[in-house]
């Protein structure tokens, strides 16, 4: 007869409340994705508190200890990364605090925004910025103003972004710095958060060096000062959420949709021209459907995507041309060429599931 295991004594064993939590988990996290999909938010009972997401949040606050910052924002499960305006605080995706809502995400989206530890540290160092800025008031001073620009400014749909620029650090990718002045300094804070930054090497001869040393400056004199804004605000956290997981992927997708077809306008728009030009010339969805099978062979062979994709995307840059009614421009070999970097560049995005981040 096997030996009875011994019980650990009753104050040794783990709290009811967590086992509990865990069990119910463990139920929605064996569903398949569409039996997931039909879950609401409020029903899988995540706590920040009991997931991974807790020890990154710790790892912040000793980011924020070690640089003498009395400010620790306070952050919950949402639907999506966000510091909303007023509340110093930050919203962290709900698909971060389990392996199988990542998984569904990944599957959804093609990519995990923050799906590594190095990258989800960099956004909460960024949000920390935001939320700081929120908790200290910091975008109403003269010389905050004078540094990144006037917080007031309309947040744009899209940036034409200048990757040359050395006015801006480079932080998140997609040279995220340049799209606001609110991102600029959030972008800014991060890179001097950074444990063992070394931006004053790296970024010596940047005229972003003086933004850097201006936050540097400005942290210092807010060590031992409270914050002016302190309220405990969640936004829209998933606990009170009675929407589904579906209903949050659709409308999340239909964004993409949307931002992708303005993409394929403004990308067909640095190509092709709505102007008839003098000369005789074919419209540009004439010339890109007689060119469709080498236009697609050739992204085929550079990405190895699937051809029905390839001809999809293809199609639909043939029609937005029709629509917008443009031209070639230069000679016909010039056109295709244009026309070939257009088809690869949404190939790309597409298959690579990139978030409405990514700007031109």
């Amino acid at each position: 007869m096997p030996l009875p295991i011994p019980r650990p004594a009753a104050s040794a064993r783990r709290p009811a409340g967590p086992k509990r939590v865990r069990a119910k988990r463990a139920s929605w996290a064996r569903l398949g994705d569409e039996q997931l999909l039909a879950m609401r938010f409020c029903d899988l009972k995540l706590k920040l508190e009991r997931t991974p997401l807790a020890r990154h949040m710790r790892s912040l606050y000793r980011d924020l200890e070690r640089r003498g910052i009395d400010f620790r924002p306070h952050a919950w499960i949402g639907e999506e990364w966000f510091s909303p305006d007023g509340v110093p605080g930050i919203s962290i995706p709900f698909y971060l605090a389990h392996p199988r809502l990542e998984r569904l995400e990944r599957a959804m989206m093609k990519q995990v925004e923050g799906g590594n530890a190095q990258w989800l540290k960099r956004i909460l160092r960024h949000e920390a910025g935001h939320a700081l800025d929120t908790a200290y008031r910091l975008r109403r001073r003269k010389r905050w103003r004078e540094a990144f620009g006037p917080a007031s400014l309309p947040y744009p749909d899209r940036y034409r972004a200048r990757p040359g620029s050395r006015r801006y650090v480079q932080h998140l990718g997609d040279w995220y710095a340049q799209s606001h002045p609110t991102e600029d300094f959030a972008e800014t804070f991060a890179v001097w958060l950074a444990p063992n930054s070394s931006w004053r090497r790296g970024y010596a001869d940047w005229p972003a060096f003086q933004k850097l040393e201006f936050v540097d400056e400005l942290m210092t004199a807010l060590r031992g000062r409270r914050p002016a804004v302190r309220n405990r605000t969640r936004i829209e956290p998933i606990d009170t959420l009675t929407r589904t997981l579906g209903e949050h992927y659709e409308e999340k997708l239909e964004r993409y949709r949307q931002y992708r077809r303005g993409l394929v306008d403004v990308m067909l728009s640095k190509v092709f021209t709505p102007g008839r030009p003098r000369r005789a010339t074919p419209r540009a969805c004439t010339l890109i459907r007689s060119a469709r099978r080498e236009l697609v062979d050739a992204v085929v062979r550079e990405q190895g995507v699937a051809r029905y994709s390839a001809f999809q995307i293809l199609r639909m840059i043939i029609e937005r041309s029709d629509q917008l009614g443009l031209y070639p421009r230069g000679s016909r070999r010039d056109a295709l060429r244009n026309a070939r970097w257009v088809l690869s560049r949404l190939v790309r995005l597409y298959t690579d599931g990139a978030s409405p981040q990514l700007r031109l």
